[in-house]
């Protein structure tokens, strides 16, 4: 049986008086029942108002947004956010520090007209789901960053919102603790089945935790898929760029070769008619070899724990990187020849990446 569409976004655009380009333009998707979606982009793309309006702070200019099969919010009407069956959680906790962790999470029970047993019922349901059962009575300043983001998730999850949307979650925690919760909020969330929309300028994050990813730039989803389908056949140079840190190399075309400085491959599904271009090659892509003919130089080694990261210096003096194993350990200064997984390179015409 296929999963029911839970929300549908509809040419939505969200036009400032105060700017001429739209903070939100002409986006449409649609979400069915357990997916979680994760809003990938640079500061400033959209992201965070197209989350508002879905959430109701904010009106769309042109386009509607359903949920659940009814209309919440288009150019003539609002629902206000506490009549729309939505969760948030934010950036930074939002949680009231005089009230302890129950009554925090009681807050939104009691607006729905919860019973005096139904809402202890579902504290200790939502409190068990996140890993925090026993510690009701705390307030917030008496626990951790990361415990205080699973509270508030759980205020989120307690009245069963159809959609949950969470707005940078994990921005605010640290680097240890960021890690632990990406497996957490989607084990919790799958766990639920409910839906929801993840907000994040973090790549890491929106691959780790989202089924479907859509990035965004100037308003506008670039590419909407899977994880897996955005990182390894990204749409544009902007997606290549900043979801997978590929490197860029101008290239040129000679029947099914693509020459650039530091080889030539074959690509021959890369833009047959297209003269010129810039080959896009993951750093993890591509394979180091010693050669004191070659013209490509190791200028710089990071050692990252499970891998090493080079930067090469290329006869143009431009630079490239790559990512290898522990076993390929070559010091500063080595002449390298390339050698690149050509299957999963791509190349993008150059209007397109000066676009």
């Amino acid at each position: 049986m296929e999963n029911s569409i839970i929300l549908q976004v509809n040419q939505l655009v969200k036009q400032f008086a105060n700017h001429q380009i739209p903070a939100v333009d002409e986006v449409s998707f649609q979400l069915t029942q357990g997916d979680i979606l994760g809003l990938l982009g640079p500061s400033g793309c959209g992201k965070t108002t197209l989350l508002r309006m879905i959430a109701g702070f904010e009106q769309p200019s042109v386009g509607t947004i359903e949920l659940g099969g009814n209309i919440i919010a288009s150019t003539s009407q609002l629902l206000p956010p506490e009549q729309r069956n939505t969760g948030m959680v934010f950036q930074d906790y939002a949680l009231f520090p005089h009230l302890n962790i129950a009554d925090n999470i009681a807050f939104g029970l009691n607006k729905k007209k919860f019973s005096k047993k139904e809402i202890k019922n579902r504290i200790g349901e939502v409190l068990t789901l996140v890993g925090l059962e026993g510690l009701e009575k705390r307030y917030p300043h008496q626990l951790s960053g990361g415990q205080q983001q699973r509270v508030a998730l759980a205020r989120a999850l307690a009245p069963q919102p159809a959609l949950i949307l969470l707005d940078e979650p994990l921005s605010n925690l640290d680097v240890q603790v960021r890690i632990r919760l990406r497996h957490e909020i989607r084990h919790i969330l799958k766990a639920t089945g409910i839906t929801a929309i993840f907000v994040t300028h973090d790549q890491e994050e929106a691959l780790a935790i989202c089924d479907k990813i859509g990035v965004m730039s100037s308003g506008k989803i670039e590419q909407l898929g899977t994880p897996e389908a955005i990182y390894t056949r990204p749409a544009s140079r902007f997606v290549a760029e900043f979801v997978t840190q590929a490197n860029f190399i101008p290239a040129k075309r000679q029947g099914t070769l693509w020459t650039t400085e530091i080889g030539q491959w074959e690509l021959p599904s890369a833009h047959a008619t297209v003269p010129e271009g810039e080959l896009m090659v993951r750093q993890e892509d591509i394979m180091l070899k010693p050669d004191d003919t070659a013209k490509v130089v190791i200028s710089d080694r990071q050692f990252l724990g499970r891998e090493y990261r080079y930067c090469l210096r290329t006869p143009s003096g431009g630079q490239i990187h790559a990512r290898t194993t522990l076993q390929t350990q070559l010091p500063i200064g080595t002449k390298v020849h390339l050698a690149i997984a050509s299957q999963s390179a791509q190349v993008f015409p150059v209007a397109s990446s000066r676009g």
